[in-house]
C-alpha cells in the first residue's frame, strides 16, 4: 500500500534538491519590474527564456506565484511567502560577501548599526567610537531611518542591530531592551519663542500652528496623536511630515507658526549651531524609551553583546548624570 507523504516534507525536500539562487534573483527581479519583458531586458535573455524559467521556479515551489492582471504580474499569497524568502536568502548572501570581503581586507569582521535621528549624540558617539576603536578593526556600516524602518531592516537581515524607539508592532525574534528614557519639548525657530510662549500651555491653541510631525503610521507620530486626543483636541495635519533634521531646521527658521516636538536632550545638543529652541513649557509624558534591538539570531554574537553593554553603560551614566 502506498504511504502518506507529508506535503510540507515533500516541498521542503523539493526547495533544497532544486532551488537555485539565481532563481531567487529572478523572483527579485519580476518582483521590481513586475513585466517580463524588463526582466528579459535586464537579466538580457530572451522573453522566452524568463517564461520558462519562471514557470520552473512556480514548479518548484508547487504554486503559482504570480498573477498575470492588466497592471502586470501581481504576488499572489504563495509568491509573497516565496519572495520573503528570497529577500532574506539573497540579503544574508549579501551580509557574507560583505563580511568576508572585510576579512580580506584586514578587518575582524562587519556590523551594521541602524540609528534613529533622535538617538542622543553621546550614545551615538559611544556606540560607534567602541566599534571604530576595536582592535583589530571592524568595518561598520551605519543607516539612519524611523523605528519602523529599522525594525523592517533588522527583519529583512539588512542590520544586524539598532538604536531607536521601542516597537510595539508584531515582529516575530525581535529582541529589544529599553535603555534610555527622554523628556520631550515643544521646539520652535528661535527668533518666535517669546511670542509662541505667552500663555499656559495650551494644546487647542497649539494645534492650530503649522505642525512638523514624523510620518503617518510611525511609532512617534501615534505617540504624538495620542497625546492630541488625550487633552481632547483633534491631532494636527502638518505642513510637513519628515524626520530630516535639515528639513526640520529649515523649515523652523523660515515659517513664523512652526512647531515640533524633540527630546530635550537632542534639542540641547542642537541648539547651539541651530536657529530653534524650546517653548518654556513642560510636558507630563514621556517619549517612547530609546532602546537597543537585535534579532534572537545573533544577540549572542560577541560583537553585538559587546555594543548592547557599551550602549547599556553608556546609558546608565546619562541618566546618573541627568539626575545630580
Amino acid at each position: 500500500m502506498p504511504t502518506a507523504q507529508d506535503p510540507a516534507a515533500a516541498l521542503q525536500h523539493s526547495l533544497l534538491s532544486r532551488l537555485k539562487l539565481r532563481q531567487l534573483s529572478l523572483l527579485q527581479a519580476v518582483d521590481r519590474h513586475r513585466s517580463l519583458v524588463r526582466v528579459a531586458a535586464e537579466m538580457q535573455l530572451s522573453q522566452p527564456a524568463i517564461t520558462k524559467a519562471l514557470h520552473e521556479v512556480e514548479d518548484i515551489f508547487g504554486s503559482q506565484l504570480f498573477d498575470r492582471t492588466s497592471r502586470g504580474l501581481v504576488p499572489t499569497p504563495a509568491g509573497e511567502a516565496a519572495l520573503h524568502c528570497a529577500r532574506r536568502w539573497l540579503a544574508e548572501l549579501e551580509a557574507t560577501t560583505r563580511v568576508l570581503t572585510s576579512l580580506e581586507a584586514g578587518r575582524s569582521g562587519r556590523l551594521r548599526l541602524g540609528l534613529t535621528q533622535q538617538v542622543p549624540q553621546q550614545l551615538m558617539a559611544a556606540a560607534l567610537t567602541h566599534l571604530l576603536d576595536r582592535t583589530p578593526r571592524i568595518s561598520v556600516m551605519a543607516r539612519e531611518g524611523t523605528t519602523d524602518e529599522l525594525v523592517a531592516g533588522l527583519l529583512a537581515r539588512e542590520i544586524d542591530c539598532a538604536i531607536g524607539r521601542s516597537y510595539d508592532g508584531e515582529a516575530s525574534g525581535l529582541v529589544q531592551q529599553a535603555i534610555y528614557e527622554q523628556e520631550p519639548c515643544l521646539v520652535v525657530g528661535a527668533k518666535n519663542v517669546k511670542r509662541l510662549s505667552r500663555g499656559p500651555l495650551d494644546w487647542a491653541r497649539l494645534a492650530q500652528l503649522d505642525w512638523i510631525l514624523p510620518p503617518p503610521n510611525t511609532p512617534m507620530r501615534r505617540t504624538y496623536n495620542a497625546i492630541f486626543v488625550g487633552a481632547g483636541v483633534q491631532p494636527p495635519m502638518p505642513i510637513l511630515e519628515t524626520t530630516s533634521l535639515r528639513s526640520i531646521e529649515m523649515v523652523l527658521r523660515h515659517e513664523p507658526n512652526a512647531v515640533t516636538i524633540f527630546a530635550r536632550d537632542v534639542m540641547v545638543e542642537m541648539e547651539r549651531s541651530s536657529q530653534w529652541a524650546a517653548l518654556p513649557y513642560r510636558l507630563n509624558w514621556s517619549l517612547p524609551p530609546v532602546s537597543f534591538f537585535t534579532l534572537k539570531e545573533v544577540e549572542a554574537h560577541p560583537t553585538v553583546q559587546s555594543l548592547r553593554r557599551v550602549v547599556v553603560e553608556t546609558a546608565l551614566r546619562m541618566k546618573q548624570a541627568a539626575a545630580q
